[in-house]
């Protein structure tokens, strides 16, 4: 199993991949992990990394793709891994692709969760965080009144970056991030929307079919994002209009033709019942 996942802040992405993890005993590989990790162990590429962050500029795909390329060097992740946070754009995925190629390590799906944007407002905006274990909460599923920690009854707290006019900003980013991702790997016929709202389980059960499921021919998969749903609803439409016009069309070609023929029988008719009113004439003149 060797797949990447896609999914907005608040789909449950990283939820779900712990739960593939676990059953699958495949490595989660998380790029915002592998930095802090490396920068925590001090190792060769930790120490650039460090000095990269501390300067205030942004980590190089090459310094990602160094780590990426590490972790998966390890033994564990020789039965496959779950990539998530990585790639965000069209050129990490083609620098991600020649990596995996060369490690002989292709990926076999791309999974994308697929949730309405209104439930991803909702479950970020409502998401409290313990101060000492950093356990996550949601005030929507937490009693009322609740804002303590269950296991060290620490006070929880709300991140600045989940503060609701701060969420749609980070949604707002991630859709045009992450919308070429999902038409580039749509292409290539590896991309697997999965519907992610309902029970954590079906969920589950959902994502880990779609990892399992066979490859999708290229150009066939169907994303069920909410752009994809109107965009083939636009296409849709001018097929039923052409359809009905044709047929009505057809019905007054018909309704033509029929009075003509009606028109042409008596107008045949009117012409014998001329003919016959001179002959009996003449033969009452002769008498």
């Amino acid at each position: 199993m060797r797949i990447v996942l896609l999914g907005a802040p608040g789909s449950g992405k990283g939820t779900q991949a712990q739960r593939l993890q676990a059953k699958y005993g495949v490595p989660q590989v998380s790029s915002g992990d592998l930095l802090r990790d490396s920068v925590a162990r001090g190792t060769e590429l930790g120490r650039k990394v460090k000095s990269v962050m501390d300067a205030g500029q942004l980590v190089s795909d090459d310094l990602v793709l160094g780590l990426i390329r590490e972790r998966l060097g390890k033994p564990d992740a020789a039965r496959g891994f779950i990539l998530d946070g990585f790639p965000r754009n069209i050129d990490q995925a083609n620098s991600l692709n020649a990596l995996l190629k060369e490690l002989g390590q292709p990926i076999d799906a791309v999974l994308l969760l697929d949730v309405r944007g209104e439930t991803l407002v909702r479950r970020l905006a409502g998401r409290r965080t313990c101060l000492t274990c950093g356990t996550v909460y949601n005030v929507h599923s937490m009693p009322a009144g609740a804002n303590t920690c269950s296991k060290d009854g620490a006070q929880l707290y709300q991140r600045p970056d989940d503060k609701e006019d701060v969420v749609a900003k980070r949604l707002e980013v991630y859709q045009t991030q992450t919308q070429p991702l999902i038409d580039h790997y749509s292409k290539l016929g590896q991309l697997r929307a999965v519907a992610g709202e309902g029970a954590l389980e079906e969920v589950f059960e959902r994502m880990e079919a779609a990892a399992l499921a066979k490859p999708v021919p290229a150009g066939k998969v169907k994303v069920t994002t909410r752009k994809a749903r109107s965009t083939a609803a636009t296409k849709k439409a001018p097929v039923k209009k052409a359809a009905t016009k044709k047929k009505a069309s057809g019905k007054k070609a018909k309704a033509r033709r029929r009075p003509t023929r009606k028109t042409a029988a008596k107008k045949s008719a009117r012409r014998k019942s001329v003919k016959r009113v001179p002959k009996r004439r003449t033969k009452a003149r002769r008498r």
